[in-house]
């Protein structure tokens, strides 16, 4: 699909979620990637902790002007996406607007993998966020306490992809840019409460 009738179905998906009542508003957002809807819930209980957690760690390490946070949604128009990562890192700036926020922006992204659709974090974030523009990103994997970073963008065959990936477990320190992360204070899905 070309970039014109790509942004042209985007806009009229886009149309169609301002017409949307949620089954419960506070439960529930909007995402639009390759031609469709989606339906995600808001983070809650372990998966929201773990935003929530990386969120406290990250802010303290950031220069001043630079914010992590927990919500935003990010547009690009002309590549059809509308996303909601779990953590942004950006410049404060970025956010002042009642509009989402432009992806270029983004210093990082960072994704807390749902039980119910991994995928969407492995597969569809993984192949649309180089595109983005957004130059890292994390996966955190509660399921199995896992995390990959990716960052390094280049292109293969013209298209926009990470080209370095390393893997950690739960437990690692993750240095982002000039951040870490420690994932020993991230709760996993089957794991007693802490």
């Amino acid at each position: 699909m070309t970039a014109a009738p790509r942004e042209e179905t985007y806009r009229h998906l886009r149309s169609l979620t301002e017409r949307f009542t949620p089954p419960t508003p506070l439960s529930s957002h909007v995402e639009i990637s390759d031609g469709q809807i989606l339906m995600t819930t808001v983070p809650a209980g372990r998966h929201g902790l773990a935003a929530l957690r990386i969120e406290r760690q990250l802010q303290p390490q950031l220069p001043p002007g630079i914010v992590a946070t927990t919500s935003g949604d990010i547009e690009a128009a002309d590549l059809g996406q509308l996303r909601r990562p779990d953590v942004l890192v950006l410049p404060e700036a970025a956010m002042d607007t009642d509009d989402a926020i432009d992806p270029k922006a983004l210093l990082a992204a960072v994704e807390i993998v749902s039980p119910s659709n991994p995928e969407n974090d492995y597969e569809s974030k993984l192949r649309h966020y180089p595109r983005l523009g957004i130059p890292h990103y994390l996966i955190v994997d509660p399921r199995d306490g896992t995390c990959v970073h990716y960052w390094a963008i280049t292109e293969k065959k013209g298209v926009p992809e990470y080209s370095a990936r390393v893997p950690y477990a739960f437990g690692d320190e993750i240095t982002i840019s000039d951040w870490v992360i420690d994932t020993g204070e991230l709760p996993r899905y089957d794991a007693a409460p802490r």
